[in-house]
């Protein structure tokens, strides 16, 4: 044994997006297991910590405050993501408090300037989107970019709204970072909640699109933790109530557990979750809470009350369920829900006490898809925006009430992720050609009849004269015709109907792990499968279908479920 001959943990790898961290120094895995795995928790937060100093010093000596071209080269060059984001973040925050003290020495437009400067900075890291860059480095650049787009319009907004104190509401209830010299860390300040940047390794993911109504989300958030609180976010589906409580983990570097709460689940899972969340000092949001049985959300109220006392208390170690186990204060706990779905329970009065309501409605469309865009690399981005929202809040409202479409922001994100493919493939089309190109082919495979005709109508309306070809694999459809041809005997139509249905299917597969093929009998559904799986497997990527009749088969033996006895999960086919 000993440490010469035991193997050292010398980085760590991202488990989102592609990514490697070096630790500054090895660790060598002695002892234990749960002892050295500790150890490691320990170890990669240390090297955030270092990384994020480092960078925060780097960014000042090469001038990235002045130079937009320097500032993309030191995000694109970022040892951790996360890092180069926070230090994006606290110089940020510099830059807005600089023209308050520009203002307050005489300068006038010292708010106005430094929004300029804001502004100046986003245009160059939109640039070099357009450049060559790898899917690593440009997933940090568009989180930049995100986040600077959000930063632009608050300094806008204090513009406008002539603010010229950093004491002003508008300023305070931003979420801030700052680098405190005495403790020498980061430290989040929001309002008077303070929280301790968590340096939990986020990987290099995307980051979600903050608008006014985040910031508000944000508030209410955090005055609940500081308040040792839940927080409770309500509203229809699609709203961005999970979304908005992971992205608030991954701006203060928390750990956060979505778990979705099922009807299945009884007071000693819940008891066991909220023990491992209050050891761990992390998040876990519970999504569609509501879905719990009463009997379950009682005994509910009873265990999260515990852990919120022993927050209060400041203690150390308390008592949940009969088992004495130590607290982390940083444990966090939130709930959304989906009121009036059937099935849905009433919280319980004292369950509803322990946390701080948020009524989430409609999100802010437009501005989500235009900070997109400008992820993506477009500089129309504003006008695409507005062609963009208004075209799906107007299918929402003529086309037929049918459960099979989706005008939210789930499918808009995959239509901006198709805009964005197809605007790196050709960069000779114009970006409204391109809009309308991703609209069009994303779309016309789940609608018929005459919804198709009035969605059409509605594009061509928003893109007069524009109507470029649909994308083409021309040597995949050879193929496919060949299988068509010898395999299943058919012969091609001249308007090559199943030839065109079977290259919408792979245009889907691209944007979404799940498909439902819908029609009358005989209008190929089965077909399309097939005849694709034969193309793939001819063309080299061996693909194993399985099928079977939902009819013969339970939920449970489908997805799987938790043996109530032994607590083990038995998996299901899928």
């Amino acid at each position: 044994d000993g440490e010469t001959a035991r193997p050292h943990a010398t980085g760590m790898n991202a488990c989102v997006g592609k990514e490697y961290v070096p630790f500054p120094e090895a660790l060598p895995l002695l002892g234990k297991v749960e002892v050295y795995l500790d150890k490691c928790i320990e170890w990669f937060r240390m090297a955030l910590r270092h990384f994020a100093k480092t960078d925060l010093g780097r960014y000042f000596e090469s001038g990235c405050l002045e130079d937009g071209d320097k500032r993309g080269l030191f995000i694109a060059s970022g040892q951790a993501a996360q890092c180069a984001l926070l230090v994006q973040l606290i110089t940020w925050v510099v830059l807005v408090e600089s023209g308050f003290k520009d203002v307050e020495g005489g300068n006038e437009n010292g708010v106005h300037d430094a929004w300029q400067k804001q502004h100046e900075l986003l245009l160059r890291l939109i640039v070099l989107t357009m450049t060559n860059l790898d899917k690593p480095t440009r997933q940090k650049v568009m989180c930049a970019i995100t986040l600077d787009a959000h930063n632009r319009d608050v300094q806008q907004r204090l513009h406008k709204e002539k603010v010229v104190s950093k004491d002003a509401f508008q300023w305070q209830s931003m979420l801030k970072c700052y680098w405190l010299e005495d403790i020498d860390d980061a430290s989040m300040q929001i309002c008077d909640a303070k929280l301790p940047y968590g340096y939990e390794y986020l990987g290099n993911g995307p980051r979600l699109v903050v608008t006014p109504l985040t910031d508000r989300i944000y508030v209410t958030a955090t005055q609940a933790l500081n308040l040792c609180m839940g927080c409770a976010p309500a509203g229809p589906a699609g709203t961005g109530k999970t979304e908005s409580t992971k992205d608030l983990a991954n701006g203060v570097a928390k750990a956060c557990y979505v778990i979705n709460a099922a009807p299945e689940m009884d007071y000693l899972t819940l008891g066991n979750i909220y023990k491992g969340l209050s050891a761990s000092g992390t998040w876990g949001c519970f999504d569609e809470f509501n879905r719990l049985i009463p009997e379950v959300l009682s005994v509910c109220t009873v265990q999260f009350k515990a852990v919120c006392d022993a927050i209060k208390a400041k203690q150390k170690r308390f008592l949940l369920q009969g088992d004495e186990i130590n607290l982390d204060p940083g444990v966090g706990c939130f709930i959304t829900m989906n009121p009036g779905y059937l099935g849905r329970s009433e919280l319980p009065e004292g369950l509803k006490a322990l946390f701080r309501p948020i009524t989430v409605m409609v999100p802010d469309f437009q501005l989500i898809i235009e900070n997109m865009f400008m992820g993506e690399g477009f500089l129309e981005s504003k006008a695409l925006g507005l062609k963009f929202a208004t075209l799906y809040f107007l299918n929402k409202d003529l086309l037929s009430a049918s459960k099979k479409y989706d005008w939210g922001m789930r499918a808009i994100k995959s239509v901006l992720v198709v805009a964005g493919t197809f605007k790196r493939g050709d960069p000779t089309m114009t970006e409204q050609a391109v809009l309308m190109r991703s609209l069009r082919d994303t779309n016309v495979a789940k609608i018929e009849g005459d919804d198709l005709k009035i969605f059409m109508g509605l594009l061509m309306d928003l893109f007069p004269g524009i109507n470029p070809p649909r994308a083409r694999d021309m040597d995949m459809e050879d193929l496919l015709v060949k299988v068509m041809e010898e395999d299943y005997g058919f012969t091609n139509d001249p308007d090559g109907y199943l030839l065109l249905k079977i290259c919408q299917l792979i245009e889907l597969l691209g944007i979404r792990h799940c498909v439902f093929l819908m029609g009358n009998p005989g209008s190929f559904k089965s077909s399309l499968w097939k005849i694709l799986k034969n193309a793939k497997t001819r063309r080299g990527e061996k693909t194993t279908t399985v099928d079977f009749s939902p009819k013969a088969i339970t939920t449970n033996e489908l997805y799987g479920f938790v043996n109530m006895a032994t607590r083990e999960w038995k998996d299901g086919i899928i």
